[in-house]
């Protein structure tokens, strides 16, 4: 989809003023002065949301526009504006490939952040939730309804959410870039625009209420991976305090971390795909890179990435973050032996029916209609057959003694019998990395396991799949038509509340709240929340146990 040109010939000032967001004197006067805030780029006025007790400030924005010769380039700072800039509709998102049916007004000038907040005023100290949006490092918005702020507002929260740069914008890397940047480093930009927003937040946050030395980030997918990365990164050191990581957190010894969307590149590797990619568009020149459209460099842009050994056909997607030794300088393995995480609380968890499991009511299509693969797409299992390669292909070795603890001869019993695995290796997996994540971090960890499938017509064939926790974490159920049932609205008040108290202090437990117990090393278990609320078991028997720790400790570590 073509970006909408800001500026048309024979525009009048007001209407371009109007189109940059940035309101003439008469419309700064008519909004009210509670809804107006300043920050260090200027004068910015709001919105209220559907609650009138809650403001709301859309498309912000947090760094200068990264054009021209700011493409490929860490985020320079905004330019102060005069007057009064309107902030009551979305920015324009980042380019990226869209799905099927889906409508989005892109630009690379997409740096922008979104506030929600119920503080009255200035005075006030709120702690703030920043969300990073998911999508693979290819796709995704701040603006989804999906990420809507006014339900945790509500409680007390002042959210943030803000667009970052995809796909080989956000993260490409070449030998000339990486020579260019003084720091032998090249393709994290993405996650240079995180690190940028989270400094944002530092210097502004308080003109919106919102407490600076109270911030949690969040993120689900590539967006959770994103917050594992920022809690390991030097540069964003200090900046929050707290993380929250919705899905596949996982062991570094654990496979499944290869091509799932917390994966990474060596930048070597980087430099050399992002070599071809730049050669296959006819220079090498970064002048001339910088001067292509944004809809060139898109083009095939979606691709996996065939050089990560995986044990089976899943494959991460090519434009992901790097270890470049500078942006996120070691990988997972090495920041863990060496401590050298951020000291932050951590809150992590996965869901029933993601990873390759999927509800049983999905069997019968899944095998008469196989998806089209895609990058950071795993393995689902629903015949016999398929089955039993995939465990050969997977466990080498340790093939039959994984047939022996999760068998089957029959295609459905192969379908629940990979659904069981795939289960107990996520939750055996994170409860692994929460174990070396807290011999040396103090503060506490928090899992879970997300079990309720999602309201509407995705139910049958998607159950409670990768990403249907999110507006019950939100409470945005509001904002999301979908035939909501009481029950669903008890589970989001529920899941809402643990969020809320854990970005206030480090811990999700309030009143009238079913207890949620901290990681204990000792104890085997995570907090099952969604169709239930309480610990359960990570697997089965303890022999289903001991076999996941035996196998990741063949595997190398990631």
């Amino acid at each position: 989809m073509v970006a909408r040109r800001l500026l048309r010939s024979g525009s009048s000032l007001a209407a371009m003023l109007a189109a940059m967001g940035v309101a003439s004197g008469a419309c700064a006067q008519q909004a009210s002065g509670a809804d107006i805030v300043r920050i260090d780029s200027g004068r910015l006025a709001g919105t209220l949301g559907t609650d009138k007790s809650i403001r709301v400030f859309k498309g912000i924005p947090y760094a200068a526009p990264p054009l021209g010769a700011l493409r490929w380039r860490a985020p320079a700072p905004v330019k102060a504006w005069k007057g009064v800039r309107r902030a009551d509709r979305f920015g324009f998102s980042c380019p990226q490939h869209l799905r099927p049916g889906q409508m989005l007004e892109m630009s690379e000038d997409c740096l922008t952040a979104n506030v929600w907040t119920g503080a009255k005023s200035a005075e006030e100290r709120r702690p703030v939730y920043v969300w990073i949006y998911g999508g693979g490092f290819n796709e995704g918005t701040g603006s989804d309804p999906q990420f809507d702020g006014e339900g945790l507002a509500r409680k007390g929260v002042v959210v943030v959410t803000f667009n970052y740069r995809l796909g080989p914008l956000g993260f490409l890397a070449t030998p000339e870039l990486s020579a260019e940047s003084g720091r032998s480093a090249s393709g994290n930009y993405g996650l240079l625009d995180d690190v940028a927003l989270l400094k944002w937040v530092q210097r502004n946050i308080a003109a919106f209420g919102g407490d600076p030395g109270r911030v949690t980030i969040g993120g689900q997918s590539a967006g959770a991976g994103s917050v594992g990365f920022l809690s390991m990164s030097p540069l964003a050191k200090g900046l929050f305090h707290r993380s929250i990581a919705e899905s596949q957190v996982r062991y570094p010894r654990d496979p499944e971390l290869r091509y799932l969307n917390t994966s990474w590149r060596p930048l070597k590797q980087a430099e050399t795909a992002g070599l071809r990619f730049v050669e296959a568009r006819g220079t090498r020149s970064l002048a001339a890179l910088r001067a292509l459209p944004w809809q060139e460099l898109m083009e095939g842009s979606n691709a996996a990435d065939p050089e990560v050994d995986t044990g089976t056909a899943a494959r991460p997607p090519l434009f992901r973050p790097a270890i470049d030794g500078w942006v996120v300088p070691r990988t997972y393995s090495e920041t863990l032996a060496a401590g050298a995480q951020n000291a932050v609380f951590y809150l992590a968890g996965n869901n029933l029916d993601e990873s390759g499991a999927v509800p049983e009511t999905a069997f019968d299509q899944l095998r008469t209609n196989p998806p089209a693969r895609r990058p950071g797409m795993p393995n689902t299992n629903v015949t016999l057959a398929g089955y039993e390669a995939w465990a050969r292909g997977k466990f080498g070795a340790l093939a039959d003694d994984f047939l022996r603890l999760y068998p089957a001869a029959t295609d459905m019993g192969a379908a629940r019998a990979s659904n069981a695995a795939i289960r107990d290796n996520s939750r055996v997996s994170t409860w692994l990395w929460a174990r070396d994540w807290s011999r040396t971090v103090k503060q506490p960890v928090y899992t879970y396991f997300w079990t309720r499938a999602l309201a509407g017509p995705s139910q049958k064939l998607r159950g409670a799949f990768h990403g249907s926790e999110l507006m019950y974490m939100f409470d945005s159920l509001h904002a999301n038509d979908l035939p909501w049932t009481d029950e669903d609205r008890k589970v989001a008040d529920i899941m809402s509340s643990y969020l809320a108290n854990y970005v206030a202090t480090g811990d999700p437990n309030g009143a009238g709240l079913p207890q949620w117990p901290a990681y204990d090393p000792a104890k085997p278990q995570v907090m099952e929340v969604g169709d239930g609320f309480g610990p359960m078991p990570i697997a089965a028997s303890p022999e289903r146990l001991d076999f996941w720790q035996r196998y990741f400790a063949t595997q190398d570590a990631w």
